[in-house]
Protein backbone atom coordinates (compact mmCIF):
# COMPACT_ATOMS: atom_id res chain seq x y z
CA UNK A 1 0.00 0.00 0.00
CA UNK A 2 1.26 3.47 -0.86
CA UNK A 3 2.37 5.51 2.11
CA UNK A 4 0.94 8.98 2.49
CA UNK A 5 3.26 11.95 2.71
CA UNK A 6 1.07 13.24 5.53
CA UNK A 7 0.94 11.70 8.99
CA UNK A 8 -2.27 11.26 10.93
CA UNK A 9 -1.30 14.21 13.10
CA UNK A 10 -0.88 16.45 10.05
CA UNK A 11 -4.16 15.29 8.53
CA UNK A 12 -6.05 15.99 11.75
CA UNK A 13 -4.37 19.40 11.91
CA UNK A 14 -5.62 20.20 8.41
CA UNK A 15 -9.14 19.13 9.36
CA UNK A 16 -9.00 21.26 12.52
CA UNK A 17 -8.17 24.29 10.36
CA UNK A 18 -11.37 23.71 8.42
CA UNK A 19 -13.35 23.38 11.64
CA UNK A 20 -11.89 26.70 12.77
CA UNK A 21 -13.52 28.40 9.80
CA UNK A 22 -10.90 28.34 7.07
CA UNK A 23 -12.25 27.71 3.56
CA UNK A 24 -11.70 24.26 2.08
CA UNK A 25 -10.26 25.61 -1.17
CA UNK A 26 -7.74 27.71 0.76
CA UNK A 27 -6.63 24.74 2.88
CA UNK A 28 -6.24 22.52 -0.18
CA UNK A 29 -4.16 25.15 -1.94
CA UNK A 30 -1.88 25.66 1.07
CA UNK A 31 -1.34 21.95 1.66
CA UNK A 32 -1.04 21.03 -2.02
CA UNK A 33 -3.86 18.50 -1.95
CA UNK A 34 -6.99 18.08 -4.04
CA UNK A 35 -10.43 18.68 -2.67
CA UNK A 36 -11.16 14.96 -3.17
CA UNK A 37 -8.27 14.12 -0.87
CA UNK A 38 -9.55 16.58 1.71
CA UNK A 39 -13.02 15.04 1.70
CA UNK A 40 -11.56 11.50 1.89
CA UNK A 41 -9.59 12.57 4.95
CA UNK A 42 -12.69 14.16 6.42
CA UNK A 43 -14.66 10.95 5.95
CA UNK A 44 -11.95 8.84 7.57
CA UNK A 45 -10.51 11.13 10.26
CA UNK A 46 -13.30 13.66 10.84
CA UNK A 47 -13.98 14.09 14.55
CA UNK A 48 -10.97 12.02 15.64
CA UNK A 49 -8.24 13.14 17.98
CA UNK A 50 -4.59 12.25 17.37
CA UNK A 51 -4.57 9.43 19.92
CA UNK A 52 -7.70 7.92 18.38
CA UNK A 53 -6.13 8.08 14.91
CA UNK A 54 -3.04 6.26 16.17
CA UNK A 55 -5.23 3.57 17.72
CA UNK A 56 -7.16 3.26 14.45
CA UNK A 57 -3.88 2.70 12.59
CA UNK A 58 -2.79 0.04 15.11
CA UNK A 59 -6.11 -1.78 14.77
CA UNK A 60 -5.91 -1.68 10.97
CA UNK A 61 -2.38 -3.13 11.07
CA UNK A 62 -3.44 -5.87 13.49
CA UNK A 63 -6.48 -6.69 11.36
CA UNK A 64 -4.32 -6.96 8.23
CA UNK A 65 -1.86 -9.26 10.04
CA UNK A 66 -4.63 -11.50 11.35
CA UNK A 67 -6.27 -11.76 7.92
CA UNK A 68 -2.92 -12.79 6.45
CA UNK A 69 -2.54 -15.50 9.12
CA UNK A 70 -6.02 -16.87 8.35
CA UNK A 71 -5.24 -16.94 4.62
CA UNK A 72 -1.99 -18.82 5.22
CA UNK A 73 -3.77 -21.35 7.42
CA UNK A 74 -6.47 -21.86 4.80
CA UNK A 75 -3.76 -22.59 2.21
CA UNK A 76 -2.10 -25.07 4.58
CA UNK A 77 -5.40 -26.84 5.20
CA UNK A 78 -6.13 -27.02 1.48
CA UNK A 79 -2.67 -28.47 0.79
CA UNK A 80 -3.12 -31.10 3.52
CA UNK A 81 -6.53 -32.08 2.15
CA UNK A 82 -5.02 -32.48 -1.30
CA UNK A 83 -2.21 -34.70 0.01
CA UNK A 84 -4.61 -36.85 2.02
CA UNK A 85 -6.95 -37.25 -0.95
CA UNK A 86 -4.10 -38.54 -3.15
CA UNK A 87 -2.89 -41.14 -0.63
CA UNK A 88 -6.15 -43.04 -0.48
Amino acid sequence: MRQSRFTEEQIIGVLKQAEAGMKTAEICRQQGISSATYYKWKAKYGGLEVSEARRLRQLEDENRRLKQMVAEQALDIQALKTVLAKKF
